[in-house]
């Protein structure tokens, strides 16, 4: 530990992410990215905005983003913000919205920056048990909370919780705030954002990394009542005035205006899941129902990490998890037809 460090420092433990390899042959199933390239009109508006503006600050509040998100899910301006991918986005939800005298819950399989974030802003949590299908009960979040955060579908399970369900939960907990992490919601799931106007304890966070292929460009977003997004921006406005760049905004929006593309984009991928599934339980793998862009899988007579190191030996990188619950599973992210077949010959 350096003597320079302040204290909490050295309690921290970071977030890992996926292993971005160097090598280019390796089919790269690991870290859940889109196989195909964002919107053609989303890139050629980005192209036209690398002009000599890039000497000017850009929009500090992204206004042509936020409008664009508005208008597709048909909400106000004042009810979306956005940030430098959903990453940050929750940072500043765990340090605005949950810093308060109870535990904050999450389920116990779940996206590992929870309690990264918790460590970080001094939170107290609590990871509760999903149950034998990897799914929340309800009845399990009734207790004193400072808030919940899921995400939907899960992450590494790839398991939906129907919007009515979502709803249930909400009811629930009237009094603090339910954040709905929809990173995947786009390959099976339907939004909650159909239901912030009428829960103000509602926030929903999105990201523009995974379905509409823009995880380079790092734009993510949260909607909700604009009493949450105001404390959003208050931490925002105190950490980084200017979070999103000239092209980020422009592109981030277009991409969500190309309606047409992302249907097409979103179409493919889960029709490949669909067939990855089949031929991956005809391989005698066990595999739980998804509405993600990866699935989550485990062989009855194989052992996860070995699996995963002899899969890579062949050129194919799957995710491997080494916490007790899910030490048997592999997150498999959904590539082309083409990089799926590569996977399915490895097993072979």
């Amino acid at each position: 530990m350096s003597r320079f460090w302040s204290p909490f420092v050295k309690d921290l433990v970071p977030y890992v992410p996926g292993e971005q390899p160097k090598l280019t042959k390796l089919v790269k199933l690991n870290t859940n990215e889109n196989p195909y390239g964002p919107s053609p009109k989303a890139l050629e508006a980005m192209r036209g905005e690398l002009n000599d503006d890039l000497r000017l600050y850009p929009d500090p509040n992204g206004d042509r983003l936020k409008q664009a998100v508005a208008e597709y899910y048909g909400v106000t301006a004042q009810q979306v913000f956005v940030g430098n991918g959903s990453d940050e986005v929750l940072a500043h939800i765990f340090h605005g919205l949950f810093q308060h005298d109870a535990p904050l819950l999450f389920p116990d399989v779940s996206y590992s920056f929870y309690p990264v974030y918790c460590g970080l802003y001094g939170i107290p949590f609590e990871q509760v048990a999903l149950d034998e299908q990897f799914q929340i009960r309800i009845a399990d979040y009734a207790k004193p909370n400072a808030g919940i955060i899921f995400p939907n579908p899960n992450a590494p399970t790839g398991c939906l919780m129907p919007l009515d369900v979502v709803e249930q939960l909400l009811r629930a907990n009237r009094d603090s705030v339910v954040v709905v992490d929809e990173a995947y919601i786009d390959f099976g799931g339907e939004t909650a954002i159909s239901l912030v106007d009428r829960y103000d304890n509602l926030l929903v966070t999105q990201t523009l990394s995974k379905s509409r292929s823009l995880a380079g460009l790092r734009v993510g977003l949260a909607v909700g009542h604009p009493d949450l997004i105001d404390a959003l921006e208050r931490i925002k406005n105190s950490f980084n005035s200017y979070p999103l760049d000239r092209m980020a905004i422009v592109g981030a929006a277009v991409a969500f205006e190309d309606r047409e593309y992302f249907a097409a984009t979103c179409r493919k991928v889960i029709d490949s899941r669909e067939a990855l599934v089949e031929q991956l339980q005809g391989k005698g793998f066990e595999v739980l129902p998804s509405a993600a862009n990866f699935i989550f899988a485990r062989h009855p007579q194989q052992d996860a990490a070995q699996l995963a190191a002899r899969l890579r030996e062949q050129g194919v990188i799957v995710r491997h998890f080494k916490q007790t619950r899910i030490a048997q599973f592999l997150r498999i992210t959904v590539g082309t037809p083409e990089m799926n077949q590569a996977l399915i010959d490895a097993l072979g």
